[in-house]
């Protein structure tokens, strides 16, 4: 009986969206420009050399970069082994919860609103909000930031005053560090599960906890215990197709959160590094007519965002590494799917997601190159290789 799996490499894009311009990305490449610093020397920090990708490569990795952009690809020159192509989005964004809410088979329907790239960002009326829902006389931050930087600037502040420290980026996001042990871990998820209606009536994507540890003497490190509190998809998806028919659906890393639970069966967190290991077990014991949903999002939110070449360049070589286990444990009737959800450019502007195609690759699927295709035509493929009835516009490269 058959299985499926589906793996998102977050942000791991392949450059050349159409409308890239449009969101200011217009020569955005997250892979190649990784491929070519590599190839450069530039990042041989504990590691070296031209990028090594053996196991992606031979399923078609290098093959749809160079197909996507034109752009060479040294290190990654196999001959295709497995299904390949290139997916676009037409959702209106390049944030986690349109590229998976596509890839699951749902377009988004709306705008997403952001928050203006000034200071502040957030209307009064809404920081009151946040003020009443919290307790506090103030919020920290009120900016565009990335999160490990504007916690280092108000994590003084933070622990004087007991604000929350709240801010965007150009995702449709409104997003809340606090200290787990002096703010409490407990209190900033309810702070951002009382606060999500109103931003999602506003069509802000998601409200996101971001709690961090630490003191001033050794430093702050955010936990793996972020949340997201996301908007329910307003329409079916893959994930809901599946239970439908009477499979499960298996959550590993932030799917859960990306979904609400709508369509889960079950869900497992951790680092990546855990979330490898329950995916090896699933792949052991999956039952039959399961989907796995799968998200990776250290790509992304440890080297895409911090814009660092060389760490985001070890992480794929790492993912790569981890293959063989995965490919090994697969049945014949298994249909494994690697894609992404977005690009984050590690080399360009700013500290922010880009607008790019991303690669589509799949072992259990014979040999093929299926070039362009839509991010709703991965649920589609999945939903036919269940055997269940696909709902969404997308249509099967199987």
């Amino acid at each position: 009986m058959p299985r499926a799996f589906l793996i998102v490499l977050d942000s791991v894009g392949c450059g050349g969206a159409p409308d890239a311009a449009g969101f200011g990305d217009a020569g955005a490449n997250t892979l190649g420009h990784i491929i070519a610093a590599c190839a450069a020397g530039e990042a041989d920090q504990d590691r070296k050399g031209p990028i090594n990708l053996p196991h992606l490569d031979a399923l078609g990795l290098g093959a749809a970069v160079r197909a996507a952009t034109g752009v060479e690809t040294p290190g990654l020159t196999a001959k295709p082994q497995g299904l390949w192509g290139i997916g676009r989005e037409v959702s209106r964004g390049k944030d986690t919860p349109s590229g998976h809410w596509e890839l699951a088979g749902l377009p988004v329907p709306w705008d997403w609103h952001y928050f203006p790239d000034e200071i502040p960002a957030f209307a009064p009326d809404l920081v009151a909000e946040v003020c009443r829902l919290a307790g506090t006389d103030g919020i920290l931050g009120n900016c565009h930031a990335s999160g490990v930087p504007i916690i280092a600037e108000h994590c003084a502040e933070h622990l004087r005053t007991g604000w929350p420290i709240c801010y965007t980026s150009a995702d449709s996001v409104f997003q809340i560090a606090a200290h787990e042990g002096f703010f409490g871990l407990e209190r900033l998820l309810q702070l951002c599960r009382d606060l999500a209606p109103t931003l999602h009536a506003m069509k802000v994507g998601r409200v996101i906890a971001r709690p961090f540890t630490g003191d001033l003497e050794t430093g702050f490190k955010r936990t793996t215990n972020r949340r997201d509190f996301a908007i329910t998809p307003p329409a079916p998806t893959l994930c809901d197709w599946v239970q439908g028919a009477g499979g499960q659906v298996l959550a590993i890393g932030k799917i859960g959160d990306i979904f609400t639970m709508q369509g889960i069966d079950r869900v497992v967190k951790g680092t990546d590094a855990a979330l490898m290991e329950h995916l090896v077990d699933h792949l052991r014991d999956a039952p039959d007519n399961s989907l796995t949903f799968t998200n990776f999002v250290e790509f992304d939110s440890l080297y895409g965002h911090p814009r660092d070449v060389a760490g985001y360049a070890r992480a794929l070589e790492w993912f790569d590494a981890q293959m063989p286990r995965l490919l090994h444990l697969a049945r014949a009737d298994d249909l494994i799917v690697f894609t992404a959800d977005h690009g984050n450019d590690p080399t360009w502007r700013g500290n922010d997601h880009t607008r790019e195609q991303v690669p589509i690759l799949a072992h259990g699927a014979g040999l093929r190159d299926i070039g362009v295709r839509g991010f709703t035509d991965v649920a589609a493929s999945i939903a036919q290789h269940l055997n269940i009835p696909s709902q969404g516009p997308g249509k099967s490269f199987l």
